[in-house]
């Protein structure tokens, strides 16, 4: 994914990592362990990087539900790792389906909602699964926070309302990072009491944490471009169902979006533009870009599917298989250790007899950490 096709190629791997990739004929005769894939197709495990993986557990109700905190509509300092359940069956089908990381994390109930994880998804305990916790906060706008709390009736049940509360967040953590400063620096000046609220925000001021907006429609992504000047917020558009419409104004901004999901109906107003040409029109745009499931909507483990139905609404095929493997890996900061078959990075491989943008394609082999896990 960030060099040429190896043909007749090989992977060497020690313990969980890979310590060599090259042509056959240059390998030289070891006495490792070796595992002949002559005729089969390896790939980088597969990343989605937008989900709610073991956070809406499947098939239950309130009782599984632990993505959206629906009593205070600020919440920055809920923690996805103390939600996800790595026993949850979706992890497994994941893992049939080739994904080996997933960045999972609350829902978009809320207009801060929490903190976003990097996960693996073979493991039984969340510690040891994490690739990078915390990996952003998601922020959200448009329909979601208003059609939450219209029916509490409370604040916000408009447009308006949901980025003053955003705004006023942010200017409560910033006030606060000075006043903590100022104490540091000054002695009779007293550190400010403790807020979990606002030291949570303080890497997404400092730019040492992302911040990914969900927002669907153009206007909403635009306030979000503006939100994140204010600011000066490192971030991600999430969704962009209308992204492909404002294509031109999203690359002058150097904006970066996951794209989906568009393998699905329109379930609310808001996506009333829906359509699986964005990605293609987006990458074709020169805007770098990562195809999502947005786990449950789409079943993780369609991922592929997604990837294969922007090719046949007119993204190109290398630029879509990379939208699943090495973009949300440079995307979310973590392409040193995912997202591609070089020395040094995690050995998460999927194997393929046939193309894998194919509906009937379903790997044959997938690695996780070194170690066959299907």
């Amino acid at each position: 994914m960030t060099g040429e096709i190896i043909k007749d190629g090989y992977i060497q791997i020690k313990g969980s990592v890979i310590v060599q990739v090259g042509r056959c004929n240059t390998l030289r005769n070891i006495d490792d362990e070796r595992i002949d894939l002559n005729g089969s197709f390896v790939y980088p495990g597969f990343i989605d990087a937008h989900t709610h993986l073991g956070m809406f557990e499947d098939g239950l109700n309130f009782e599984g539900d632990d993505g959206n905190e629906d009593t205070d509509p600020i919440t920055p300092h809920l923690r996805a790792l103390d939600a996800i359940n790595p026993l949850d069956r979706c992890f497994t089908e994941a893992l049939e389906g080739g994904i080996t990381t997933a960045i999972t994390g609350p829902g978009s109930a809320n207009p801060i909602s929490g903190q976003i994880a990097a996960v693996k998804t073979y493991g039984r305990c969340i510690d040891r699964m994490v690739v990078k916790a915390p990996l952003a906060i998601k922020m959200s706008l448009g329909e979601n926070p208003k059609s939450v709390y219209r029916e509490k009736s409370q604040s916000p049940v408009t447009r308006m309302a949901t980025v003053a509360l955003i705004r006023e967040q942010l200017y409560k953590a910033k006030r606060y990072a000075e006043e903590k400063l100022r104490s540091q620096k000054d002695d009779e000046c007293d550190e400010p009491e403790y807020d979990l609220k606002c030291e949570s925000l303080l890497p997404v001021l400092s730019g040492k944490m992302q911040v990914h907006f969900h927002a669907h429609r153009a206007d909403d992504i635009f306030t979000a471009i503006r939100i994140a000047k204010e600011f000066h917020l490192d971030y991600v558009i999430v969704h962009g169902t209308e992204a492909h419409m404002i294509a031109e104004d999203l690359k002058a901004e150097g904006v970066r979006v996951f794209s989906g999901p568009f393998l699905s109906d329109r379930s609310k107003p808001e996506l009333k533009n829906l359509t699986p040409k964005s990605p293609g029109i987006l990458m074709n745009s020169g805007i770098q870009t990562a195809i999502v499931t947005d786990h449950p909507v789409i079943p993780l483990q369609y991922l592929h599917m997604c990837a294969g139905l922007a090719v046949r609404e007119g993204a190109d095929y290398e630029q879509a298989l990379k939208a699943i493997t090495i973009e949300p890996a440079r995307i979310c900061g973590i392409d040193k250790r995912v997202g591609s078959i070089e020395a040094g990075k995690d050995a998460d491989l999927v194997v393929f007899e046939t193309d894998p943008l194919l509906l009937a394609s379903k790997p044959s082999m997938v690695f996780v950490d070194g170690i066959r896990r299907v």
